[in-house]
């Protein structure tokens, strides 16, 4: 049962006559889709990190992390490879509220969210804070697989659901755009923004 103390976001996108964005198909399931094995959890050791263009370091414990201000959103998801998933319930700490953990830099314009592995990617500032964005260890009511991000997964609807990170650790606060791990050349190239509207799938050479 969800808590009805934590206040529900409705997406803008869920408002839309047509929800599903141009050559994408619907589904009910929720395919798994990533590179390399699902890393492990370690609770006791994990750290989550706010760092690069800020006054100073913050980081927290995953209790910590539990421990502020939840939300929930309700909001569409759309992958890159031609799904969408619609109607996902998420909860979570918004990621505005995270921000407000330290003082930003004014040069700040860009995020690289840092995944395990390596794994990254890169959103404008502005994306990064919209109001139904949030990192999230729940879905539908349920503590999130770790094949889908468990015990933190970045969800930001508005972009391809790459943009939605799995297994995050930190954010950089950055000047600069630069491309995460799917956007480079040799994996994959996919498009800085990823607008599924538009469909920005891929980088433009």
């Amino acid at each position: 049962m969800s808590d009805p103390t934590i206040p529900l976001i409705v997406s803008s996108d869920v408002h839309r006559q047509e929800r599903i964005p141009p050559h994408q198909a619907q589904t009910r399931k929720w395919p798994i889709l990533h590179m390399g094995p699902t890393p492990r959890f370690n609770r006791t050791s994990w750290i989550f990190q706010i760092f690069g263009l800020v006054e100073s370091r913050w980081q927290c414990t995953y209790d910590e992390f539990l421990a502020l201000p939840r939300v929930r959103v309700l909001a569409d998801m759309h992958c890159v490879t031609r799904w969408s998933k619609l109607d996902n319930v998420w909860e979570g700490v918004s990621t505005r509220t995270i921000l407000d953990r330290v003082k930003v830099d004014p040069r700040a314009r860009f995020v690289m969210v840092h995944c395990e592995y390596g794994f990254s990617t890169n959103l404008p500032l502005a994306e990064f804070l919209g109001e139904d964005c949030l990192f999230a260890w729940k879905h539908n009511d349920q503590d999130l697989e770790p094949d889908h991000g468990y015990p933190l997964r970045l969800v930001i609807p508005r972009l391809y659901a790459w943009k939605s990170a799995k297994w995050v650790r930190g954010i950089e606060l950055v000047e600069t755009d630069r491309p995460g791990f799917w956007e480079s050349w040799e994996n994959g190239g996919y498009h800085m923004h990823g607008d599924p509207w538009t469909e920005e799938r891929f980088r433009p050479r």
